[in-house]
C-alpha cells in the first residue's frame, strides 16, 4: 500500500508539519517548567542539570543507537522516539497535577525521553536521505531548523499568555496543566505524520547482528569510518570545541536574563522569541538559497559571525533590546551552520551507513556539550556571579562594562564563549583538510531497497573512498 502514501519532498513535508507541532508542544513545556524551577531555587545550577539531563543521555547512547538504526526500520523507530518524550511528559503532568513535581523528576524525565532521543536524530537524518534528492539536502535541513525556529517564537509567546491568563486568575498552576496537556496532545501530531507517509529502507549489506560482540563491532564502524577521513573527523573537531565553549555560556541565558531583570518572565519570553524569530528567518533563507555553494564556508564562517554577533554581543550587553538583537543574530547562523554541514556528511556518506555514522559524527560533536552543562551552573553560582558582586574579585576589572551584581558574571561567562569560538573557526579555515573537505571526499552513491533486487543479499553497495 506504500504507493498510495505521501514520497519524495511531499511526504518529507508532511513529516515536518508534524514535528512543527510536536515541538511547539515540547517548547511549551520547557518554557513553563523553567520558569517554575528558577522561581522555586533562584540557581542556576539546577536549570544546568534539568538541560544536561534532557541532553547527556542522547549524546553518550548514540553511538549504540546508530548501529541498531541501521539494522531497524527507521520510520518505526522514528515514531517509538516522540513516542517516548510523550510518555515523560505525561509522567510531569500526573506528578505535577497531584502536587508532586520535584526538581528531580524533570531530570530523570528529561534523561528518560533523551534516551529515546538518541535514536531519532540518526533515524530522521537517515531517513530524509532515502526520501529527497541529494539537490534538496540543505533545504530540507533548513525546513528542520525552522520547526526549533518556530517552536522558540511561538512556545514562550503561547506560554507566557497562558501563564499570564491564569496568574490574573491568581492560578498559574492551571496553567502549567493546560501547557502540559498541549505538549501531550502535539506528540500525537508528530507520529501520526510520520505513520501517514513512505519511507524507503536503504538496500541492507550487511547480515544480521550475531550478538552482543557483533554490536559492539558496529559501534565502532562508525568511529573507524570517521578516523580514516581526516576531513570528516577534522570537521567533527571543528564543533567539538565550539559546542563546548557555546554550550557553557547557552546553559546560563535563561539565568542571566532572570538575575538581571529580577525574574521577567516577559523579559526571556521575548529574548527567547528573539531566538525563534532569528532561527527561523535563518532557516527560511537555507530552504530557499540552499546555502552557500561551498559548504565548509557556512560552516565555519556561520560559526565566526555567530561568535562575534551572537555570544560576545549577548555577554556586553545590558539592556533588552541588545539581548533580542543577540539572541537573534546568534540563532540567525545556526540553521546555516548545521544545514551546511549536514548537507556535506549525507552526501558524503552511503545512505546504509548514515545510522552508525551520523551517530559518532553526533558523538564527537556534541560530548563536550554535557561536560560544558555539568560545570556551567556551578562556575556562574560558586565563581563568576560572587566575582562580579560589588567589590568582588572581578568586579573592578568587568564592572566599568559590565556593571555588578546579579547576571553580571554569567555575562563574563558569554564574552569567553564569544572569544574563543571565534578562535575555533579561525583555526577551522587556517586547517586545509578541513576548509576543502569537500572537494577532497567523492560522493556517494544512493541505493534503494527495490533498486537492488538484482543484487545478492548482503553483496556491497558503493560508498566512499578512504
Amino acid at each position: 500500500m506504500t504507493e498510495n502514501r505521501p514520497k519524495g519532498m511531499f511526504a518529507f513535508t508532511v513529516v515536518w508539519v508534524g514535528q512543527v507541532i510536536s515541538m511547539l508542544g515540547t517548547g511549551m513545556t520547557r518554557f513553563a517548567l523553567g520558569i517554575w524551577a528558577w522561581n522555586l531555587t533562584g540557581r542556576a545550577t539546577p536549570l544546568a542539570l534539568v538541560a544536561l539531563a534532557s541532553f547527556g543521555p542522547g549524546v553518550i547512547l548514540s553511538p549504540i543507537a546508530g548501529a541498531l538504526v541501521d539494522r531497524w526500520n527507521r520510520k518505526l523507530v522514528m515514531m517509538l522516539s516522540d513516542f517516548a518524550a510523550g510518555l515523560s511528559t505525561i509522567a510531569l503532568f500526573i506528578l505535577f497535577a497531584t502536587g508532586n513535581l520535584q526538581i528531580w523528576h524533570i531530570i530523570v524525565a528529561g534523561a528518560f525521553a533523551s534516551a529515546f532521543e538518541s535514536f531519532q536524530f540518526p533515524a530522521y537524518s537517515a531517513a530524509i536521505t532515502m526520501m529527497i534528492d541529494k539537490d534538496q539536502y540543505a533545504r530540507a535541513s533548513g525546513m528542520m531548523s525552522i520547526v526549533e525556529s518556530a517552536s522558540g517564537i511561538f512556545s514562550p509567546l503561547l506560554a507566557g499568555m497562558i501563564l499570564g491568563y491564569a496568574a490574573v486568575a491568581s492560578n498559574t498552576d492551571a496553567g502549567i496543566r493546560i501547557i502540559m496537556m498541549i505538549d501531550i496532545v502535539s506528540f500525537l501530531a508528530a507520529i501520526g505524520a510520520v505513520l501517514l507517509v513512505h519511507i524507503p529502507q536503504p538496500a541492507r549489506t550487511d547480515t544480521p547482528l550475531p550478538g552482543l560482540s557483533g554490536l559492539i563491532s558496529e559501534i565502532g564502524y562508525g568511529f573507524d569510518y570517521i578516523s580514516k577521513r581526516p576531513s570528516l573527523l577534522g570537521l567533527q573537531l571543528v564543533f567539538f570545541f565550539i559546542n563546548l565553549v557555546g554550550t557553557f555560556s547557552f546553559v546560563v541565558l535563561a539565568p542571566m536574563i532572570l538575575a538581571r531583570t529580577n525574574s521577567d518572565a516577559p523579559a526571556l519570553a521575548a529574548v527567547q522569541t528573539a531566538a525563534g524569530v532569528g532561527g527561523l528567518v535563518g532557516g527560511i533563507l537555507l530552504s530557499i538559497w540552499g546555502g552557500p555553494k561551498r559548504k565548509t564556508n557556512g560552516v565555519l564562517g556561520g560559526m565566526l559571525l555567530e561568535s562575534i554577533f551572537g555570544a560576545t554581543l549577548m555577554g556586553l550587553a545590558r539592556a533588552l533590546p541588545i539581548w533580542m538583537i543577540a539572541s537573534f543574530m546568534s540563532s540567525f547562523f545556526i540553521p546555516i551552520i548545521n544545514g551546511s554541514n549536514q548537507a556535506i556528511w549525507q552526501s558524503k556518506v552511503a545512505p546504509e551507513i548514515q545510522g552508525r555514522v551520523f551517530s559518532t559524527r553526533r558523538w564527537i560533536a556534541q560530548i563536550t556539550a554535557p561536560v560544558a552543562m555539568l560545570i556551567a551552573g556551578p562556575a556562574a553560582d560558586l565563581i563568576f556571579e560572587p566575582a562580579m558582586r560589588p567589590g568582588g574579585s572581578l568586579s573592578g576589572t568587568f564592572g566599568p562594562l559590565l556593571g555588578t551584581g546579579p547576571g553580571a558574571g554569567m555575562s563574563i561567562m558569554f564574552l569567553i564563549a564569544g572569544t574563543l569560538g571565534m578562535i575555533v573557526a579561525i583555526t577551522g579555515f587556517l586547517t586545509p583538510f578541513v576548509r576543502n573537505a569537500e572537494s577532497i571526499l567523492p560522493d556517494a552513491k544512493v541505493v534503494v531497497e527495490d533498486e537492488a533486487e538484482g543484487q545478492a543479499e548482503g553483496a556491497p553497495v558503493a560508498e566512499p573512498a578512504a
